[in-house]
Formats: C-alpha cells, structure tokens, sequence
C-alpha cells in the first residue's frame, strides 16, 4: 500500500491520548470541542477535565474514480489509499481516542451513480468512558446510487468497560445499487466486562425498508443479552450484510457457516450473516469466508 495522501491540514489536538494498543499513534487533527459537567467517573476514565466533543466527516465519490469531498475533523483522518479492482478506498485513520463519553461522531458517505467505493479503517474503534456520564454518538449515513457500490469494511468496534455508546447507521440505497456492509462488535478489552453498547441499523432500497434491526449489550441492557438465546457467552459479534440485485435471480440459500454463523437471504435481494464468536480473530475468520462466498470480487 502506497503512503497515504494528506487531504486536511488540521491544528493539534492535545487534549487526548491514545490508551489502548487497538488505537493508532495520532495525527495532528482539530475538533469542535465544548465543555461538558462531569459526572462520576467509572474505573479507568481519563481525567474529570476531559471535554467532550463533536466531530464529524464527509466522503463523496464520483464515476470516474475521483473524491470531490474528503474532509474530517476531530478523531477522523480520512486517507485516500490504494485500492486493488475498480474501488476508490477511502481509509479512516484514528487521529484521536474517541468516543469517549459525551462525543457526538458522525460520518456520511455518498456514492454518486456509477462509482465504487471502498471505505475501511487503519485500527478498531475503542469506545471509552469519559468524564461524563452523557453517553457518547456515532451516527453513519451511507447514500449508494443507481449502479454504484459501496463496500463499508471497518476493523472492529471495541465497548470497553465503562463506556456507554450509541452508534446509529442508516443506509439508502438505490433499486440497482450494491452493499457489501460489515460490523463487528467486540464487548470489552482482554479480561475485563464489556461497556453498553447500542447499535441500530436500518437500510432502505429503493425508498423501501429492507433490514431494520437494533441490538444492546452490557451493562443495562434487556436480560439475556448474554444468555444463550443470544450471546451465549462469547464477546464477539458481528454481521455480514450483502446487496446485490443478482440475488432475485439467483438468492442465496439459508446455511450454517461454521458452529456459531448463519446465512439468512433476505427480501431485497440480500443476504445477511450474523455471527458470534469467542475473539475477533475468530470472529473475522468467519465473517471473511461469508465475505468470498457473497461478494468476490
């Protein structure tokens, strides 16, 4: 992989460092910081005088291969890499820890008719606790136009012990658009209990509902998060969600991948993988095969 190439200028940011070896050595990055009353602080919480901030980024694509928009502030760094096939990648490189308690994250991605977009990220996202007891956002909104695609491939979501995070992504895609949508949640750091982590992802196709699900773990959760109608017992999850229109002539069959994975088809057309697994190594290996299964490229 070539060496990134700059796309921001931002000042410094001083006010954070990195504290988990899941995240990258920052780089320099600005933010829209505002003050927040900190409440009691859970074990293992930077510093009462941390504020919280609000973040966000923007990346369009075009046909032709271009970015018109590639722009981020705070903990986003958006890197254009290079990409292997007919993909622009976009990389989103960690320039900050976050989100802490109280930050408001949002990041939209537009694929404009035609083009194709691979978006993925340099390390795992580490939701820490923060001086406040707000909880902290990341909000994702994902536009994929007539005969565009968007492949969405980050590392994995880390809830750390104290933390209390809300991620939110919609996604709108059009009658002939492609997705290839992965996440994965890992709940807590090596030996310690996860935080609370809620996640809800709806997507539209064609301007009608095609998968709208929400998913809590941790602390305050519903009971039996991690019972075994649901967890049972493994701290890593995530989903596979592949649309593509060759499936209404061709849709995927429902099987088990593995002891712990299972392919779903969809009225779409799509197909989802949901997945649990006792690590992320694991975790990945599953979600990777369901990946050359569904959508090689």
């Amino acid at each position: 992989m070539s060496a990134p190439e700059p796309v921001h200028e931002p000042a410094c940011d001083s006010t954070r460092e990195p504290v988990s070896a899941y995240e990258p050595t920052p780089t320099p990055a600005s933010a829209s910081v505002s003050a927040s009353e900190p409440g009691p602080a859970p074990p293992g919480a930077p510093p009462s005088d941390r504020a919280s901030l609000a973040a966000t980024a923007r990346i369009i694509a075009a046909p032709d291969g271009s970015l018109p928009v590639l722009s981020g502030d705070g903990p986003f760094a958006l890197r254009r890499t290079r990409a292997t096939g007919p993909y622009t990648r976009v990389t989103v490189v960690g320039a900050m820890s976050a989100p802490l308690g109280g930050d408001r994250l949002a990041l939209t991605a537009e694929v404009r008719d035609g083009a194709r977009l691979l978006v993925d990220s340099a390390a795992a996202t580490v939701a820490l606790p923060g001086g406040t007891e707000t909880p902290a956002t990341y909000d994702i909104a994902l536009t994929v136009g007539a005969d565009a695609e968007l492949r969405w491939l980050p590392e994995q979501l880390v809830s750390a012990a104290g933390s209390v995070l809300t991620v939110r992504t919609t996604v709108q895609l059009a009658a002939t658009a492609r997705l290839v949508f992965r996440e994965e949640q890992i709940l807590g750091r090596h030996a310690e209990p996860p935080g609370t982590l809620t996640t809800r992802l709806t997507v539209r196709r064609a301007g009608r509902p095609l998968l709208d699900q929400e998913l809590r773990y941790g602390p305050g959760a519903p009971p039996g998060w991690d019972g075994p109608a649901v967890l049972g017992g493994h701290r890593a999850t995530g989903q596979l969600l592949v649309v593509d229109p060759a499936f209404a002539d061709r849709p995927a069959g429902a099987r088990l991948l593995g002891e712990h994975a299972v392919l779903a088809p969809l009225a779409g057309p799509a197909a989802l993988v949901t997945a649990v697994a006792p690590d992320a190594l694991a975790l990945r290996r599953v979600l990777d095969e369901a990946l050359r299964l569904l959508a090689a490229t």
